[in-house]
């Protein structure tokens, strides 16, 4: 049996994946991440307590080394103190998440959102949507309420993203229709990827090919359970040539625009519903989680550098509860006879998930720990992503030609 504690085995794991940070950066911060995960908090009280027993430390010893972890250098002790720079760890962040994943598979979905804490601070985070969770893998902390543009930020966090995936992956990057700008779309055309962005239906314009014509974008979808898709150019001032997907489902109040560049042939307006995820992600974060609107930090840029913890715990926790969720063994539902008695009670054979695979991976770690098992480290299975299905709604998804 190895001597090896959890805390060891996620550390090595930590300073072999982040190759970005000083040894003792990395140590730090999967002490940081590590007490997150098993206290399921964010407070420095609470995780220095549960550190200096698992260390056999003095808590107010490791209080202070974890606090000075996202100290600028100024407010440190001692001299050679240098500041944690979280923007270099964002690519090793992904090619950590890319090491775990299936070797079948070389798709990947993105979101990029905003989320306000109280009136302190606004996150801006891109994350990898997986599994009904976000991983956030770019990020930077704002001063709520303060004047100034947010594309500067944007722009600066694709930037630090650049060559991040392989060439030969499809990336799709996900975003609700309140963050739609011509810029966004070429920016993330420049990183190679593929925008797939929802549009505000009840203004701008669009003109099919070979027609003068500008149309209301409302103008695509008449009804509720209908679909279209085609080559467009929307809006008459910054205009964007690409594919738009409209879809409105019946479940839906607004219909979902879709802007994209891939074919019509090779996307799929319902990738759109992997966009909620990374809102599941910063629930995860505060409330469902990590607590960390509980926190009494007010420093945007410590906030930034704190949330490279969060980042990883997400990480580990997810990876974890997404193997555990793949290792769960097939439903027997449809083998059973048509008149057997289940099938009475439970006239909806549809798989939904019990526990997310946030909350799942928590309880496989405790597990493990309290068991003295090794400490599971997790792998990202692929999964499916949702398909439209045309035979609910009355048009076809691949016409040129808007029916008007």
């Amino acid at each position: 049996m190895s001597d090896k504690t959890s805390l060891d085995v996620w550390q090595e794991t930590v300073i072999e994946k982040m190759t970005g940070l000083s040894k003792p950066q990395a140590v730090l911060l999967a002490m940081w991440s590590f007490g997150i995960v098993m206290t399921q908090s964010c407070g420095l009280d609470m995780i220095s307590l549960f550190l200096g027993c698992v260390l056999s430390a003095k808590p107010m010893s490791v209080k202070q080394r974890l606090r000075e972890w996202y100290k600028e250098p100024e407010a440190k002790k001692g001299e050679k103190r240098c500041e944690l720079n979280v923007t270099p760890c964002f690519v090793p962040l992904i090619h950590w998440v890319l090491s775990w994943w299936s070797s079948d598979e070389k798709r990947i979905a993105l979101a990029m959102d905003a989320s306000s804490l109280g009136k302190r601070f606004v996150v801006l985070a891109i994350s990898i949507v997986y599994r009904g969770c976000a991983i956030p893998v770019a990020w930077v902390v704002l001063q709520e309420g303060k004047k100034g543009e947010w594309r500067p930020h944007w722009e600066a966090l694709f930037g630090h993203l650049q060559q991040a995936i392989p060439s030969d992956w499809t990336v799709i990057i996900l975003a609700d229709r309140g963050l739609y700008a011509s810029w966004l779309y070429k920016c993330i055309q420049h990183n190679g990827w593929h925008p797939f962005l929802r549009v505000n239906h009840t203004y701008g314009t669009f003109s099919q090919p070979g027609r003068n014509q500008f149309l209301p974008l409302k103008m695509a979808l008449p009804q509720k359970g209908t679909c279209w898709s085609g080559q467009v150019t929307c809006f008459k001032s910054n205009p964007v040539d690409c594919t738009l997907l409209a879809c409105w489902d019946e479940h839906h109040s607004d219909p979902w625009l879709i802007l994209t560049d891939l074919p019509a042939t090779q996307a799929d307006v319902f990738w759109y519903s992997l966009r909620p995820w990374i809102e599941c992600g910063f629930k995860q974060t505060k409330r469902s989680g990590w607590q960390w609107q509980r926190t009494r930090m007010t420093d945007p840029q410590r906030a930034t550098r704190f949330w490279l913890a969060i980042a990883l715990a997400t990480l580990w926790v997810v990876s974890v509860g997404g193997d555990a969720e793949d290792s769960l063994p097939a439903c027997s539902f449809d083998s059973l006879p048509l008149a057997h008695i289940a099938r009475r009670f439970s006239p909806n054979s549809t798989w939904t998930r019990q526990i997310s695979c946030f909350h799942r991976g928590i309880l496989v770690i405790l597990a493990a720990a309290i068991a003295h098992r090794p400490v599971p480290l997790g792998a990202f299975r692929a999964v499916p992503w949702p398909s439209l299905d045309v035979n609910r709604f009355s048009l076809s998804t691949h016409h040129e030609n808007l029916p008007l």
